[in-house]
């Protein structure tokens, strides 16, 4: 069971976009009640698409940077990088397969 890596300001641009498999990556915080929803969600994901994809997750109130670089107005926000281009986003609690989907059309 493989479980989504965390990834910070620094780490951001190595683990995610100089990847060389998609990244899909929460953009989550702590006192946010529909990440909490989500995380096993995307735990999930990171088990069915390991080898496929990397999945890592970004706390925004630690790493305020890559979240406001990238827009990020409401969390969870979900994002699919690939080739370290922004390839779609998913914003909210979202049900597993619509971002298993997401996921699948960008493969």
């Amino acid at each position: 069971m493989s479980s989504a890596a965390a990834v910070t300001d620094d780490s951001f641009e190595v683990e995610v976009l100089k990847s060389d498999i998609p990244v899909l990556i929460d953009f989550w915080a702590p006192w946010c009640g529909p990440c909490r929803m989500v995380a096993p969600i995307v735990d999930e994901i990171a088990s069915e698409f390991a080898g496929r994809i990397k999945v890592v997750k970004l706390n925004t109130d630690e790493n305020p940077n890559v979240a406001s670089q990238y827009g990020i107005r409401s969390i969870p926000t979900l994002m699919l990088f690939k080739a370290g281009q922004r390839v779609d986003t998913v914003v909210g609690a979202v049900p597993k397969n619509t971002l298993s989907s997401t996921i699948t059309k960008h493969l």
